[in-house]
């Protein structure tokens, strides 16, 4: 049976894989895990979707290319950037620029995602923060994915990514959010494609997206609702 397709940035998969698809039996959607660049370079690459949940700025550029439907366009969630180390690390979150300093220089490694929003934005605080060059030199780079996981296998000793995104990894500790003098928030919404083959099917999905049981898991995973 023909089912919908989905593509969807990486911020919610720990909420809808654990707490959203399971009611949905067959009517499930497939969905395309990413970071939204991702998920965009699949888009220019030719491939196609029925709905799409992604940053905000990337969502107004498909509308503006007339690649979604306007009026479907939704706001489902704001995210916020932290860090996560090791289980059994023992270290507390920093409360300023200046303890962010003092963490990222005090680790051997730093796993970021390059591709996500969160790579994006690290690389920009770490440049603010004048020690650039120092923490790229020890850099633990994914493509894609979920930078936590890096620290289980033992390739970083400190993790930098969405707080939603570091609560998907069972068995690490998370440091908490960024202090509010290094925070950025990171808004996201969700549409349909103006070519899409099951648009009442992905309808149904994004609906999903900004139900009550979906708001009490983003909240659990500590993402702000936007609706």
């Amino acid at each position: 049976m023909a089912r919908a397709r989905v593509m969807a940035a990486l911020v919610i998969l720990d909420a809808v894989k654990s707490d959203l698809l399971p009611g949905l039996g067959e009517d499930a959607p497939e969905i395309v895990w990413d970071p939204t660049a991702a998920l965009i370079k699949r888009l220019e690459n030719g491939e196609t979707a029925d709905g799409i949940f992604a940053i905000d700025a990337s969502i107004q550029r498909l509308v503006a290319e007339g690649r979604l439907r306007p009026e479907t366009v939704v706001p489902v969630v704001q995210a916020e950037f932290g860090f996560a180390m090791p289980e059994g690390s023992g270290l507390t979150l920093p409360r300023d620029a200046a303890g962010v300093i003092a963490l990222l220089r005090s680790v051997p490694s730093v796993a970021m995602s390059r591709a996500g929003a969160s790579g994006i934005y690290f690389e920009t605080l770490i440049d603010r923060l004048g020690i650039g060059d120092e923490v790229r030199a020890k850099a633990v780079i994914i493509p894609a994915g979920l930078t936590g996981e890096k620290l289980l296998t033992g390739e970083a000793a400190l993790a930098f990514q969405q707080m939603s995104e570091l609560k998907a990894v069972p068995g690490i500790d998370i440091l908490g959010p960024l202090p509010d003098d290094c925070q950025q928030f990171t808004d996201f919404s969700a549409a349909i494609f103006t070519d899409a083959a099951f648009p009442d099917a992905a309808q149904r999905f994004v609906d999903l997206l900004r139900s009550p049981e979906a708001a009490r898991s983003y909240v659990a995973r500590g993402l702000k609702l936007r609706f």
